[in-house]
């Protein structure tokens, strides 16, 4: 296995297929995810794209966390409204009030109106009540916390409230989504034991490369990259098509899009998508796959989140563990991101208006 890889291959494999191996430990209470994450967000009801794939609704969006959990992906990251998550954590909720496998659920406290400048001990106790009656559980196993307003400074005791609720035995770990390093540095310095910072981190988004990895290697703290696979653009499903029958028709693929305007012309990914597929043939794996793997293998990365609007990648998702990437892979596509825009920014900091991408 090459150095920094965040998890072990599995040693058995059937058919082409191998189980989702636990992703790093994080913290120092022996919480490890899935290897891959099931990301959420697709719940929210922006995300159905063609109805005849759409399972993002109701029972059908139920049962499909059953499916995921059997086959090894059995770690759900969600969160509330106020995130842009819409009904995810009743979805979630009602599958884990039926629930017979072993799962964990990573949600998030999202600090976006005015409770960021009135910030107390009562309305984290609160808010970690609402989110435990949601998910029908006793203890939230992972609370990562979103700030939208960094002039408020109230972050660095927030997350030392979450703390306390960790110590109460109401939160397993305390997790952050979408923070800079100077933000982290900060509650780091306060206190605050922080077990991971969700992020984007793609081969479309290298942000945490410039400062994130440097601090995570220094502090312990893994990322949960979101974005891997930038809404499905790093896919098979891309190469070769043209750009005027690209179909935006999802939050995810809006989202997406915009970050490749950042980072390089819709030619430049038709150059990556080759040399990511040439890269798959050599493996017998998928261009998802590949994208994927890069970001595994990262040192500083715990586990992936992939979001989902339905199971039908479940077989492929296994995949991603029976390969690794070479050093004269990882050097051919450097090759081509070295042709796109190198970023510039901290993480999340463009999303904010607070700096370049």
């Amino acid at each position: 296995m090459l150095a920094g890889t965040c998890c072990v291959l599995p040693d058995r494999a059937e058919a082409g297929r191998s189980a989702i191996p636990r992703g790093a430990e994080l913290g120092r209470r022996g919480m490890r995810p899935s290897a891959i994450i099931r990301g959420c967000w697709q719940l929210s009801g922006g995300h159905g794209g063609e109805r005849s794939s759409d399972r993002t609704r109701g029972l059908e969006a139920v049962s499909d966390l059953k499916d995921f959990a059997k086959n090894g992906i059995d770690t759900f990251d969600t969160g509330p409204e106020a995130c842009g998550y819409g009904p995810s954590e009743e979805i979630i909720g009602q599958y884990m009030g039926e629930r017979k496998e072993d799962v964990q659920v990573y949600t998030k406290m999202c600090c976006v109106g005015r409770e960021m400048y009135d910030m107390n001990r009562d309305w984290v106790k609160r808010d970690v009540i609402r989110h435990r009656n949601r998910l029908k559980v006793d203890k939230l196993d992972l609370v990562q916390l979103y700030w939208n307003d960094y002039e408020a400074k109230d972050y660095v005791s927030t997350v030392l409230y979450l703390m306390d609720e960790r110590e109460k035995g109401k939160v397993g770990e305390v997790g952050v989504t979408n923070f800079d390093v100077p933000r982290l540095e900060k509650m780091v310095d306060a206190g605050a034991e922080i077990v991971s910072n969700q992020i984007q981190y793609s081969l479309l988004d290298r942000r945490p490369e410039l400062r994130m990895n440097e601090f995570c290697r220094t502090t312990g703290m893994k990322l949960l990259p979101y974005g891997v696979v930038a809404g499905g653009f790093l896919s098979d499903r891309y190469l070769r098509m043209s750009a005027n029958r690209v179909k935006l028709d999802t939050n995810s693929k809006r989202k997406y899009a915009s970050v490749l305007n950042q980072v390089g012309s819709y030619d430049w990914l038709q150059e990556l998508l080759y040399a990511l597929r040439e890269v798959g043939d050599k493996y017998d794996q998928s261009i998802a796959n590949v994208a994927s793997r890069w970001v595994l293998q990262k040192d500083t990365v715990g586990a992936i989140i992939v979001g989902a609007r339905n199971p039908r990648h479940i077989d492929d998702h296994q995949k991603v563990f029976n390969f690794e990437l070479q050093e004269d892979d990882l050097n051919y596509i450097q090759e081509i991101l070295d042709k796109g825009k190198l970023p510039k920014g901290d993480c999340y900091a463009w999303e904010r208006g607070l700096g370049p991408f």
